[in-house]
């Protein structure tokens, strides 16, 4: 990306993830960034594409930061790689993702079911539940489709409950909650 683009993504993802992705337009977005809305249009096409570049930054950053807390754990056990994604996404919670989650919080704006960042959203979860579905197979456990889905909901729902503040004990009470689903394999 060029330094504008770069200047302009950075802008626009500040903007959607505080504001909200419909209440921000391409004139606020460049005169923020400092470019012109021709510059927006010519590294983008459109602010649709524009939200897909914003979401593609986010799901890059969150798995940049998931892989972080993963790779010393490489040769572990598969239980402790699924704790890890917690422990990852504690960290998270408290740097980037204080409004709650990005592609939640996208998802619920972005009601068209064509629109291309829905994809992008969809595709993210999907990444994290199969990954939960690879680290349950290692273990060997039977339904591990079902238990992935299980464990994915655990991650959204307290990514969700943290940012309204509801969560008092947090990412423990989730890890103990998934300790016992793991436990099941015994």
């Amino acid at each position: 990306m060029t330094p504008a683009a770069l200047k302009i993504l950075e802008t626009a993802s500040h903007l959607f993830y505080w504001k909200g992705i419909h209440s921000i337009g391409v004139e606020t977005i460049a005169s923020e960034a400092g470019v012109t809305k021709k510059t927006l249009y010519d590294r983008f096409g459109s602010k649709e594409q524009l939200i897909v570049a914003y979401l593609n930054e986010r799901d890059r950053q969150w798995k940049e930061h998931l892989n972080t807390y993963l790779a010393p754990v490489q040769e572990a056990e598969p239980d402790v790689k699924i704790l890890t994604v917690f422990d990852a996404l504690e960290a998270w919670l408290s740097t980037k993702n204080r409004r709650g989650c990005a592609f939640v919080n996208a998802l619920a704006e972005l009601t068209e079911e064509d629109h291309p960042g829905r994809d992008v959203i969809i595709e993210e979860k999907r990444w994290l539940k199969n990954l939960f579905r690879t680290f349950i197979e290692e273990l060997g456990m039977e339904q591990a489709q079902e238990l992935a889905e299980r464990l994915l909901v655990l991650h959204e729902g307290i990514t969700v409950t943290h940012s309204m503040n509801l969560s008092t004990n947090g990412i423990d009470s989730v890890k103990e909650t998934v300790r016992l689903l793991l436990q099941q394999r015994k």
